[in-house]
Order: structure tokens, then sequence, then C-alpha cells
């Protein structure tokens, strides 16, 4: 990268979705970083409690609420870009490809390239997580893992599994691994079909709610309402879009595929594939956990993987840079 010039990046910056959350996440970094201090102050205000209290005390089944773990995981996530851009001067409009995230960190993503800000962000997480946990009473949903089977086959396993019921893929996360989503009953005979067709595993999901299936409906439209009255900005860098697998820098079009990601499957084999046709031979995944990490690793080995989300991370990001530029 030169000076004063903006040459080809080849880095794609990442962050994570539900599932990643742990208590005491972030507190690590807001004690050492004021800029990562200032984003859980400017989120608790945003949502007008102390969502940082759940973060860093619990309890973990408080946290883990929809609700709570969306808005929660963006914050770590841009409390540690923040840490990035003050400590170790990055600029994520010179410096990346792409941002990419998956499910909640689509908003993750697109804050980070300043198309919504923390603020806004928060405000439609709190209301995309109340909307999905209600869409569907509980225990009427389920989600599940078909693990050994590709893309096409646990299409085929969902719609023989759906009968008069709903049961859709709803990740398409690596090779081999693939996120149903329906009807209880009907992810119930998907486990088993996938079983008869190979799978080397398949197994419910500790979720509360069937996300990413046309039973989000309900979650779809409360999104449609809440972003046409919030402000989308074009990002510095383009995101590579859940639902499409492709960039997207028009405001327009990342409201309606944000609308559209509710009931759409998270297409990340896709996008990681795309990334990597498109030059990117780098990921910084960045926010709570290495579980994208883990994935594009499974999708293509050629990629490198890094997370950012403690100051020992943060550490070992500056002394790579560093090393970088010593060697360039």
């Amino acid at each position: 990268m030169t000076e004063g010039s903006r040459t080809t990046p080849q880095t794609a910056f990442i962050f994570p979705g539900q599932g990643s959350q742990a208590v005491g996440m972030g507190k690590a970094l807001a004690d050492n970083f004021p800029a990562a201090k200032a984003v859980f102050e400017e989120v608790d205000a945003a949502l007008g409690d102390s969502l940082t209290r759940v973060m860093w005390e619990g309890p973990s089944d408080e946290l883990t609420l929809t609700a709570n773990a969306q808005p929660a995981l963006m914050a770590v996530s841009i409390a540690a870009l923040r840490v990035l851009e003050s400590e170790a001067g990055l600029d994520l409009a010179r410096e990346a490809a792409f941002v990419a995230g998956h499910s909640l960190g689509e908003y993750s993503a697109l804050a980070a390239a300043g198309a919504l800000t923390v603020t806004e962000a928060a405000r439609l997480l709190r209301i995309r997580g109340r909307a999905m946990q209600d869409a569907v009473p509980v225990g009427e949903g389920a989600m599940a893992a078909l693990l050994g089977l590709d893309y096409d086959q646990a299409v085929a396993v969902a719609a023989e599994a759906a009968g008069d019921d709903v049961c859709e893929a709803a990740n398409d996360n690596a090779p081999g691994q693939v996120v149903v989503s329906g009807t209880k009953a009907a992810v119930e005979r998907a486990i088993l079909i996938a079983k008869e067709r190979g799978a080397l595993k398949a197994v419910l999901l500790p979720v509360s709610a069937p996300f990413h299936c046309r039973l989000m409906g309900p979650a779809a439209e409360a999104m449609e309402v809440a972003l046409s009255g919030s402000t989308v900005m074009t990002p510095r860098v383009p995101l590579v879009a859940n639902v499409r697998a492709s960039p997207v820098t028009d405001p327009a079009e990342i409201v309606r595929l944000l609308v559209e990601q509710v009931t759409g499957t998270v297409r990340w084999r896709e996008s990681v594939i795309y990334m990597a046709g498109a030059g990117v031979n780098r990921v910084v995944e960045v926010g709570a956990g290495k579980v994208l990490c883990g994935l594009v690793k499974r999708i293509d080995k050629q990629i490198a993987a890094s997370a950012v989300g403690t100051p020992d991370d943060v550490a070992a990001f500056i002394a790579a840079r560093n090393a970088a530029a010593s060697a360039a």
C-alpha cells in the first residue's frame, strides 16, 4: 500500500454473527482502550439500558437472548475496530477490499464501513432481535446443522422434509456445513433424512427461533418499517451481501437486502468464494470469537485468517502490521 494512493487491497474485514457471544466479551477492550469504552457507552445510550452490564456480568441466558446478543456482538466488533483505528492506524476505506458479516454481522460491517452509525445499528439490531424472537412461538420452530452434505444435497433434504410444513436452508456456512430452519417437526424429519442420505452428523441447534426461513416473515416486515425510518449511507467499502454473495454499495439496495436477509439464506460459503475470486487472500475477523476464521479456512485454505477481539489480538495485529511494513 503506497501513501497517498489506493492500491488494490487484498484484505476483507469480516464480522461474526449470533453464537459467538460470551459473558465478558469486550470488557478487556473497554478497560484498556478509551476508543472501545466510548463505543460501549454509545450503545448503552442508544438502547437506554446497560447492555454492557449483561455483556460483562451475565447471566449467560440473558446475554443469549436474541434482542441482547445481536446489539452486543455489534458493539464488540465496532469497539475492536475503533481500537485498530486508534492504535494501529487502520484506515478501512484504504485497506479493505470488502466488508462482510454473518447474519447480524452485516449490521456490524455496515457500521464499520460508515453506512450506519453505531447508534443506528444498535437500535436496529434491538428491533431485529425482538422481531425475530417474536415471529414464531417458542418451541414451534427449530434449526439443525447438517454436516457432510453439500448445499444442493441439504436443499433437497429440506424440501423432502418440509411436506406441508416449512424447512429451508438457512445458512450455507462452508463445504459440508449447512443449517436448515423451519417448523420443529419438519426440521426433525430433515435430521432423519439427512442421516439416511449419508450425513456425518445432523443435530438440532440450541436456538430460540427458526432464523433465516420464511417463518421469519413478520420479522422481515418489522425490519422493513424500521429501516424505512433509518439513515443508511453509501459504505466506504463494498459490502458482500449475505443473500446474494456479491458486493453492494447503493443504500436503497442495502436496505432491500437487509430486509430480504431476515428470511433468506446466509450464503457465507459463496461470499467467501466471491471474495477470493476478486483477489482477497487475507481476512480479519473483527469482534467476539473466531468462528468465521474457521469457516473461511474450510472454504479456501489459501486465505490467511486472523481474529481481533482482545487486547492480545490487537497487539498481534500491530506486530504483524509492523513486520509487513519493515519487509516492504
